[in-house]
C-alpha cells in the first residue's frame, strides 16, 4: 500500500524534479506560491520558499548566447547538459603533420565547405593509434579560426555522453555559429545502443543534423566496432548479413570517412625534424635518425605520436647539456 504525498511533498517533488521550466525556480515558487490552499500554515510556504532558494543557487547556469560566440572551444558535459568553455584549445601545428597530406586537405576542404555555408560531411577519421586523427582534427581547426575569425567552434563530446546528443544539438541549433563536434577515439562494445542516438543524427532521424553542426569522429575500429562483435553477430543471427549490416551502417553514413596508417621511415623522421624546430639542425643527423628508429621500435610503430614524444624526450636531454 503506497503512502499519498503530503501538499509539502508533493510540492518538494515538483521543485526538485521540473527540469524541463527553462523559469528560473526562485521564480517558479512566486508563482507556485499564489497556488497553495489559504489554509495551508504560513511556515510550510516559508520552507518551499526556503527550498527553491537553495535549488536555484545549486543549479547550473547554462551559457548566455554570447558566451557561445566568444571560445573557441567547448567541453560537453552530457550528465549536466552543460558546455564548459575552452579558452585555449592544445593542438600541434598543421605543418607538423606529415605523410597525411591526403587526409589533410579532405578535412580542409570540407570544413572551409562547411563555414561557407555548403552542406558538408560528417567525419570519421579511422586507423592505426597515433597516427594523427585527433591532432589533424584539432590543426586545421586552429588554421581555420585564423581563417574565419573564431566563425568555427570544437566542441569536445566524451565517448560516454554520446547518447546526450540530441540535448546538445538543441542548444547549438539557434547560435549563429558553425559547430564541429569532436568524438575522439569512439567505439562500440556489445550491448551497448549509444550507436542508434548517433546513427539517427547523422542519417535517419526525421530531425536530422542542424546546418551549422557537423561531426568529426576518431576510431581506431573502422566501422567503430570491434571485429569479434561482427562476427559473433555473423554467427548467432537468424539473417547474418542483416544483423551485421544493422551495426556496421553506421560508419556508412559518415560521408568522409578517412584512413590514417602507421607512417614511411622518410615521413616519420620529417615528423620527428619538423617537432624540434631548429634543435634539429644543431645535432648529427645520421646520429638523429638512428636515435629517432630505436625509439620507434621499442614503441612498435612509426607515428605522429611517437615523433612527438620522441622530439620531446631531445629536448629535455639537449636542455641539460652544457
Amino acid at each position: 500500500m503506497t503512502n499519498a504525498l503530503s501538499p509539502l511533498q508533493h510540492n518538494c517533488c515538483l521543485f526538485a524534479d521540473d527540469r524541463s521550466n527553462t523559469m528560473p525556480i526562485s521564480k517558479q515558487s512566486a508563482a507556485w506560491a499564489d497556488q497553495i490552499p489559504a489554509s495551508q500554515p504560513h511556515d510550510h510556504l516559508s520552507i518551499l520558499l526556503r527550498i527553491a532558494d537553495a535549488l536555484d543557487r545549486i543549479a547550473p547556469k547554462p551559457l548566455e548566447h554570447a558566451d557561445l560566440l566568444t571560445f573557441p572551444g567547448y567541453a560537453w558535459d552530457g550528465a549536466e547538459g552543460s558546455l564548459d568553455p575552452v579558452p585555449e584549445i592544445d593542438h600541434v601545428p598543421l605543418s607538423a603533420l606529415v605523410g597525411i597530406e591526403p587526409q589533410k586537405e579532405a578535412v580542409l576542404s570540407n570544413l572551409r565547405g562547411f563555414i561557407a555555408g555548403v552542406q558538408a560531411n560528417h567525419m570519421l577519421l579511422w586507423g592505426a593509434r597515433g597516427t594523427g586523427k585527433s591532432s589533424l582534427t584539432k590543426a586545421v581547426h586552429a588554421q581555420l579560426t585564423k581563417e574565419a575569425r573564431g566563425r568555427l567552434a570544437l566542441v569536445e563530446v566524451p565517448r560516454e555522453h554520446i547518447g546526450t546528443l540530441g540535448k546538445l544539438l538543441q542548444q547549438l541549433a539557434t547560435i549563429d555559429r558553425c559547430f564541429l563536434l569532436f568524438c575522439d577515439d569512439l567505439s562500440f562494445d556489445e550491448g551497448d545502443a549509444g550507436y542508434k542516438s548517433l546513427k539517427a543524427i547523422l542519417d535517419g532521424g526525421i530531425r536530422g543534423c542542424p546546418k551549422n553542426i557537423l561531426l568529426a569522429v576518431t576510431s581506431n575500429r573502422r566501422h567503430l566496432l570491434r571485429r569479434d562483435m561482427i562476427e559473433n553477430e555473423r554467427s548467432t543471427a537468424i539473417h547474418a548479413s542483416e544483423a551485421v549490416e544493422e551495426k556496421v551502417s553506421l560508419a556508412d553514413r559518415f560521408g568522409l570517412s578517412l584512413g590514417f596508417y602507421n607512417a614511411s621511415a622518410d615521413d616519420y623522421m620529417a615528423m620527428v625534424k619538423g617537432h624540434l624546430g631548429e634543435l634539429a639542425s644543431s645535432m648529427d643527423e645520421e646520429e638523429l635518425a638512428l636515435e629517432a628508429d630505436n625509439w620507434a621500435r621499442q614503441r612498435g610503430a612509426r607515428s605522429g605520436r611517437v615523433a612527438v614524444q620522441f622530439a620531446r624526450h631531445v629536448a629535455t636531454q639537449q636542455a641539460h647539456l652544457p
